[in-house]
Formats: structure tokens, C-alpha cells, sequence
């Protein structure tokens, strides 16, 4: 069967072309690297499949997967999926500073998923103890260095059918709760070659993939791991927390391996823009990245400005950035710009966003809002806005994004309550605010996020962008939302920042605010560093932080 033809991932592994040529790179966080064909990814991943049934496990059995190690993962992800298992991902912590709540989090996930086993590593067993000590915790526990240990036994492969489940994709719980996601080999191929086709990346025979992402998250896990082997990429995976460390390692290595297709989330951008030296640029080209795609988090249109300014001088082409919009419910990707044009902005009144109106502004107009395009859907793919009665939307009306296509997925798993709630007749509601102007689709924010202060609508990342702007205040450590307070519902900032600084900084935040948006800040809570609890992905918890707020347990620095 050739790989156009493949109906699974099964498949396409199968199909991949054979020899040593193409295949994935894994970079260690000590710099070393290991290298595996194609060929020799499948081979591995059948002989952990074997390793699987070896230990008892049945076909449709879930599989919590624990491994910090990028190859280690990927192997035995693939391994679970060719035996017929079911994959759960599960972030493993690089450090574990908050080692309750991150065994909580793991120990929902597995009883969510209902997994019979637990596949983890040496160095992280004592750690996942609750988990796997509680009496509703997985049947086996199986340690990595001990998995692998002897030869693997024969094993026959179950046969796998397109509209099997693939793996179970938890969502990160900014909102509610990680919910799982079933993803079947349908969504994933049909999706890879969406976002892979002439209507995406436009692939071609000569592109290299490479990427810092978590591969325990949907843009790492199926944009550069799953996808890449439906389209037949060689891809680098670069450690997370070493592209943490030193995010100019990220651009190093592009120029080095001339990569031509890289992927980050807004964030990702920032970061590799604020830590770059004028010395740091002196060696890199840049010319070869075709691709810069940024998706997973509103996109804000100053980075994306910020980083192709910076790194013009490196050969960046601006033109290589590719906003785009998908979620874990979609399989990945829902909207992609058009490749090679750059990205697109609208700038709107604010005034009238906030009565979802998105009505065009002059460049030089007080009071507006900047919005990036993130393009049109697939061929395959239909996208509507509807207002709060399912009555579809006019051109530049904000309401609710909607979506159909084969890459929108089943639902939850075993969760039919908040299936029923997001999956109506195939169609997904994906609880996000936007409008289309010109067959382009621009977000607003998360439904749940929206704050509703006399009656106007705010966008929380909007205020929050403008508040990481103040000197002293950490980037991307800001949350705004609305409580009650002395009766009504009013706008609280919580900002981390420094103790010595809280006083200016409460007074300058309400000032930023004021003067950005007209909006009176009844409260800024000023908060030690790392302390506004983020999800396994790093955005911050609204809700959460909201509650924490009002029951008085938000670490505020003094007055």
C-alpha cells in the first residue's frame, strides 16, 4: 500500500519509505543525539507493542504514558497504537515544585482514561506513588528500564480499522478539568493531510521538521510526530526544557539542520525575541524556514512583528509566518492562513467588540483592538459563527465558533455529559468567541474567559497583554478577570511581579488599563512569581485563578 493510500497510522508506518534516509533525530538535553529511520521506528515500535501484550494488556486497554524521554515516548506511543492499545499522554515534570498538584492532575487523568496500565521511568516511580498505589489506580505499573529489558516475544498485530480510537487526547484544563478526547486514525490522517496539503504547509519532498513542543500535547504530538509520518518529513525534536533554558538554541539548530517548517505558540516567539543578543544573530541563517507557524494561544500580533524585526538580519523571511487556529477537539488544525503571505491583522473598535461588533478602525484610532487573521478552513472543513441561539452570524458579528469536518473527533471519552454539551450531530462548538471578515476567521477569546462587566463583553487576553506591557510585571503571568465585589461584577488583575514593587505596580496596572481600554480595575493582586496556577501547557487558569482570589488563598504580596 502506498502512503497516499493509508487509511491509519498503522498503515502509514508501514508505508514509509524503507533504507536509512529519512527518519527522526532526537536531541538530548546534553546535546547528544539519536537518530532512527523510519524503518527502524516501526521495527522499534513492534517489538514494544509485543512488550505490551507480553504483560497482559488487551487490545482497547489504555496505556498512561509517564516518559520524560522524547524518543523513549515516541516509540512506545507507537508501539501502544500498533498493538491496538490506546495511548493516554501525560506531561511529565521536568521539575516537581508543585508535586501535589501534579500528582492530582496525573491521577485524574488516569482514572478518567480509565488505564489499565502505567508506563513510566525509573526516575519518576516515586514520584507517581499516589497514583499508582491508590486502590482505583492502574492495574500495571510498567517501568521503562524493566520494560525493555530480554528479547521481545513474537507478537501478531490486531487489525486495525480507520474509525478505531488512536489515542485518548486530554485536554489541558484551562477552562474545566482535562478532559480526554478520543482521536481516532481517521481524524489523524485525514487532518495530516489537511494541514500538510496544498491547502496547509504545502509539503514538499525537500522539508525538514523541527520542533521544541511537548509531545504529550496535540501541536507537538500530531503536528510534528503523527503528521510527519502520514506526509513522509524527517523531523528534529528538541527537549522542551531546553529550548526553556535557552531559547536561542531553538533558531540555532534551524540554521544548522536547515530546517524548513517549525511551529510555537505565541509565547514561544516572545521568549526567543527578549532573550536574543545582537551577537547571537552574527551566526545564524535563517533563510531556509519556509514555514513559522504559531498557533495553541491568542496570537498577538507585536510578537509576531517583534520576532520577524529582530531576525530579518538572520535571513527570516516574514513572510514564512503562518497564524492558525485548531483545538484538541478538532483532531489539531481547523484554520490555516495562506502560506508565504505573513500574517494579516484587523483592527476594530473596542467599544463595539465588546457589543460583538467587530467594526473596522482607523490605524490611528484611540480605543481599538488588534486582531490576527488566522485564516480560512479546509476544503473539507466548514466553519460558522453563531450567536447564543444557534442562529448564524452575519460578516464581522462576534459569536461562538463552530466547526464540521473529519477531523472534528467523537467526543470524550466516557464523559457523555460534556460530549452532548461541545458534539452536536458531528458538529463541534468549540466555546470560542470570533467573526469572519473577507473568509477570514479572526478569535476573541474562550467563551468561559469572557468577562461581562455592565454589560459589555471583555476579552481577558486583550487587558492581559496590555498589563504584561508594564515594566516590572512578568510576561505572560498575567490573568484578568471579573468577581463580585460591593455587589456588582468588576474587573481584578492579578500580575506576578516582585514584592519590592507591588506598590507601583498596583498603581501602574490600573493606570495601563485606564488608559488602554477605559476600564476602572477594582483590585490588583500582585503576586509572587510562579505562583497563577497554568496548565501542563503553560496557560493560565482563569477560573482557577479566580477562585483562589475569592477564597482568599491568591499569595498576594503586602500592601
Amino acid at each position: 500500500m502506498g502512503l497516499e493510500h493509508a487509511t491509519t497510522i498503522v498503515e502509514a508506518l508501514a508505508a514509509l519509505p524503507r533504507g536509512e534516509a529519512r527518519g527522526y533525530t532526537f536531541r538530548g538535553v546534553d546535546g547528544s543525539e539519536r537518530y532512527y529511520c523510519f524503518e527502524a521506528v516501526e521495527r522499534e515500535a513492534r517489538q514494544r507493542a509485543a512488550r505490551y501484550a507480553n504483560a497482559g494488556l488487551n487490545p482497547g486497554d489504555r496505556v498512561a504514558l509517564v516518559v520524560a524521554d522524547p524518543a523513549e515516548f515516541v516509540l512506545s506511543f507507537l508501539g501502544a497504537v500498533i498493538g491496538g492499545f490506546v495511548p493516554v499522554p501525560i506531561y511529565p515534570r521536568a521539575s516537581f515544585k508543585a508535586r501535589n498538584a501534579y500528582v492530582d492532575t496525573v491521577g485524574h487523568i488516569a482514572r478518567a482514561a480509565g488505564a489499565r496500565a502505567l508506563l513510566t521511568m525509573e526516575a519518576t516511580l516515586a514520584v507517581l506513588e499516589p497514583v499508582t498505589a491508590a486502590p482505583d489506580g492502574p492495574e500495571k505499573v510498567l517501568v521503562l528500564e524493566r520494560f525493555l529489558e530480554g528479547e521481545a516475544p513474537t507478537f501478531e498485530p490486531p487489525e486495525i480499522a480507520p474509525d478505531d480510537p488512536c489515542f485518548l487526547q486530554f485536554t489541558s484544563g484551562s477552562t474545566s478539568m482535562p478532559k480526554g478526547v478520543v482521536v481516532t486514525h481517521r481524524n489523524l490522517v485525514q487532518n495530516a493531510r489537511d494541514f500538510l496539503g496544498p491547502h496547509g504547509l504545502d509539503r514538499r519532498p525537500e522539508d525538514v521538521g523541527l520542533s521544541w513542543l511537548p509531545l504529550y500535547h496535540d501541536m507537538g504530538l500530531i503536528g510534528f510526530m503523527l503528521g510527519t509520518l502520514v506526509c513522509d518529513i524527517p523531523t528534529y525534536f528538541v527537549p522542551t526544557e531546553a529550548f526553556a533554558r535557552r531559547p536561542g538554541m531553538w533558531l540555532e539548530l534551524i540554521s544548522e539542520k536547515r530546517a524548513t517548517i517549525t511551529f510555537a505558540p505565541n509565547f514561544g516567539y516572545a521568549l526567543a525575541t527578549k532573550r536574543a543578543r545582537d551577537r547571537d544573530l552574527a551566526g545564524l541563517d535563517l533563510s531556509c524556514v519556509r514555514i513559522a507557524g504559531c498557533g495553541a494561544e491568542p496570537i498577538n500580533p507585536d510578537v509576531m512583528r517583534a520576532f520577524a524585526d529582530r531576525f530579518r538580519p538572520a535571513g527570516f523571511d516574514p513572510g514564512a509566518l503562518l497564524p492558525c487556529y485548531g483545538m484538541a477537539e478538532a483532531t489539531l488544525a481547523i484554520t490555516f492562513t495562506k502560506h508565504g503571505g505573513g500574517f494579516q491583522t484587523d483592527r476594530v473598535d473596542a467599544s463595539q467588540l465588546r457589543r460583538r461588533r467587530a467594526t473596522p478602525a482607523g490605524p490611528d484610532a484611540d480605543g481599538t483592538v488588534e486582531l490576527v487573521s488566522c485564516g480560512s478552513p479546509f476544503p473539507s472543513t466548514s466553519l460558522s459563527i453563531v450567536d447564543g441561539q444557534g442562529r448564524a452570524c452575519g460578516e464581522r458579528q462576534v459569536g461562538e465558533v463552530v466547526v464540521r469536518g473529519p477531523g472534528v473527533t467523537p467526543g470524550y471519552f466516557n464523559n457523555p455529559e460534556a460530549t452532548e454539551a461541545a458534539f452536536r450531530d458531528g458538529t463541534l462548538c468549540t466555546g470560542d468567541l470570533g467573526y469572519v471578515a473577507d473568509g477570514q476567521l479572526y478569535i476573541c477569546g474562550r467563551q468561559k474567559d469572557l468577562i461581562i462587566i455592565r454589560g459589555a463583553n471583555l476579552h481577558p487576553q486583550d487587558i492581559e497583554w496590555s498589563v504584561a506591557e508594564v515594566p516590572g510585571v512578568r510576561r505572560d503571568n498575567v490573568v484578568a478577570f471579573s468577581s463580585l465585589i460591593d455587589g456588582e461584577e468588576q474587573l481584578v488583575i492579578a500580575a506576578e511581579g516582585n514584592s519590592k514593587d507591588a506598590p507601583e505596580l498596583r498603581k501602574s496596572v490600573a493606570t495601563r488599563v485606564a488608559e488602554r481600554h477605559s476600564l476602572k480595575v477594582a483590585h490588583v493582586a500582585v503576586v509572587r512569581l510562579g505562583s497563577l496556577p497554568k496548565t501542563s501547557s503553560g496557560k493560565v487558569q482563569r477560573r482557577r485563578t479566580r477562585e483562589l482570589f475569592e477564597d482568599g488563598q491568591l499569595e498576594e504580596h503586602g500592601e
